[in-house]
């Protein structure tokens, strides 16, 4: 059995009531979070007590979320960072990635999805000196079999069949290789006549039949529909 651990969280948002439910929701879920309103602050705490992971706004007053991840400091700290932001695009997901974002969310940031990606990093972090927690549930995955097509960003195109998903990924069986790493372009076709579902995600692992993909910018009612499958 994987016993979690408990982490620091450093929250960059200056939104303060956004700032304020992250902050509840982390410290809720046994973790320490700690809130900047700016990435020059943030730069600040990173010296002072390096934290186990970063929600970072991409717009922040002064320096960028964009701006924060290119700094050297940032880059060698390696600290997981998940980004948010208000206004998605193919190309800050793109970007984000490049720079060595975990995990990219538009908001409104579906907590559930949240809590899944630290619930990734508590498994990899390394907390030495922190203490156990008790056991976590993992990730909920739901067995499934729905069409997929797969573009990567040369405009290679697998097309084949997901197996398995969450709120924060999938599992596809397809007919082309992936590299891991490779940011893609996801069409899901839905059951049941409910049209297709697309999604920008990181292929995370490679598979001898298919790829894992983690999901960039899956928007809130887009999870739920996906979780609705499970129902």
């Amino acid at each position: 059995m994987t016993t979690a651990t408990a982490m620091r969280v450093l929250i960059v948002e200056d939104e303060p009531d956004l700032g304020e439910v992250f902050h509840d929701y982390i410290v809720a879920r046994g973790h320490k979070a700690d809130v900047v309103r700016s990435a020059e602050a943030a730069l600040d705490r990173i010296r002072r007590l390096r934290p186990h992971a970063i929600v970072l706004d991409v717009k922040l007053p002064g320096m960028s979320g964009l701006d924060f991840m290119s700094l050297p400091v940032v880059r060698e700290a390696a600290i997981p960072v998940i980004v948010v932001s208000g206004h998605a695009t193919e190309h800050q997901a793109r970007e984000c990635l490049r720079l060595g974002a975990l995990e990219f969310l538009a908001k409104p940031v579906p907590l559930e999805v949240l809590g899944t990606v630290l619930e990734h990093i508590e498994l990899l972090a390394a907390t030495a000196d922190a203490p156990p927690r008790r056991e976590r549930r993992v990730a909920r995955r739901i067995p499934v079999s729905l069409p997929v097509r797969v573009v990567n960003e040369k405009g290679r195109v697998a097309y084949g069949t997901v197996v398995e998903v969450s709120a924060t990924g999938l599992r596809a069986r397809l007919d082309k290789s992936l590299k891991a790493g490779a940011p893609v372009r996801v069409t899901i076709t839905m059951p049941e006549n409910q049209g297709r579902l697309e999604v920008i995600g990181l292929v995370v692992r490679v598979e001898t039949d298919g790829a894992a993909v983690w999901f960039l910018d899956l928007a809130p009612t887009e999870a739920e529909r996906l979780l609705a499958l499970a129902q």
